[in-house]
């Protein structure tokens, strides 16, 4: 006949296994609910790659923009003939002599002696 202590010792190590069972119970719902995550992430990441591969494939294949016309600047610069060119009229008149202060013509020899 089994003793006590024996059926105790049995009823011990049953609960520690139960126990056992249930944390690896909960170990597995969270490894699946993350590997759900994980499958979901991966989806939506094929996704946006898939998206990406398509745009970057119509960029390649639209039409290269035109470039702009490089100007001729031989004829950028419109440069008149010798005889076409003319001094502005402040430039072409004479030079007006200039009084200083003290009413003496300046550009002149100035006799500073008395």
């Amino acid at each position: 006949m089994p003793s006590v202590s024996s059926v105790n010792a049995l009823q011990a190590s049953i609960a520690l296994a139960e126990r056992q069972v249930q944390q690896d119970q909960v170990r597995v719902n969270q490894d699946a609910s993350r590997l759900e995550q994980s499958r979901q992430q991966l989806s939506d990441d094929k996704q946006t790659l898939d998206d990406t591969r398509r745009q970057s494939t119509q960029a390649s294949n639209a039409a290269p923009p035109k470039a702009a016309a490089v100007p001729n600047l031989t004829q950028a610069i419109e440069k008149p003939s010798r005889a076409e060119q003319v001094l502005p009229a402040e430039l072409s008149a004479q030079p007006r002599t200039q009084i200083n202060a003290q009413g003496q013509t300046i550009g002149k020899l100035i006799n500073v002696t008395a």
